[in-house]
């Protein structure tokens, strides 16, 4: 596959991403996305991945991949391993996502991170009528939602803030992956899917 045929998310990742950089995917799912970046822009790429099959899909496309749950932690990588650490829709399943945040900064260079974000009107809406929310972007019921963390554009900023990290970029899109002047001028209201490019900022 090639970056143009990858979804809309992955396509503005990859536009991110220097020519021939090293390239940690955390959950990086079948290695579309690292199959096409090592094809069109020579990157170095490895991928962590839970599913077997998916690990199956990832080897087949001759994509680097090493089984391990990010909840174990990066403590395997040294600092500074990577140019580009990616975290595409996983920091609302991750038990201490600020410990993997961290982590992503320690060994990479800059660090991508996608999630949908919880203070969309649709999600305040349900809320308001007493219900967690079910959306595209969050499609399962309370009782089976992998999601154990999930959060607004606001909480994360604030988060990034707190742990002294750098929003370099950001990019504020709809369910289907296209941004809107309105999503940017109220992201925490507006936006449904919220992608950060990320450095490690002054203590």
């Amino acid at each position: 596959m090639k970056i143009k045929e990858l979804r809309a998310e992955h396509r503005l990742i990859a536009e991110w991403i220097t020519e021939g950089a090293r390239v940690l995917d955390l959950g990086c799912g079948d290695g579309e996305f690292l199959a096409a970046l090592n094809s069109e822009k020579s990157v170095t790429g490895y991928g962590i991945e839970i599913d077997p099959d998916n690990i199956v899909n990832c080897i087949e496309k001759g994509v680097n991949v090493i089984q391990a749950n990010l909840d174990g932690g990066l403590s395997e990588f040294e600092e500074s391993s990577f140019d580009f650490v990616v975290m595409t829709q996983t920091i609302q399943a991750l038990k201490e996502p600020h410990l993997v945040i961290k982590e992503i900064l320690r060994i990479g260079k800059e660090g991508i991170v996608t999630f949908p974000n919880m203070g969309h009107w649709r999600c305040r809406l349900q809320f308001m009528r007493g219900k967690m929310p079910i959306t595209k972007q969050l499609p399962d019921t309370w009782h089976e939602t992998p999601n154990i963390h999930i959060c607004t554009i606001s909480d994360f900023e604030m988060l990034c803030d707190s742990l002294h990290i750098k929003i370099t970029e950001r990019a504020i899109l709809d369910a289907q992956h296209r941004p809107f002047k309105i999503m940017e001028l109220m992201p925490n209201l507006f936006g449904e899917i919220a992608i950060y490019r990320t450095r490690q900022g002054e203590q």
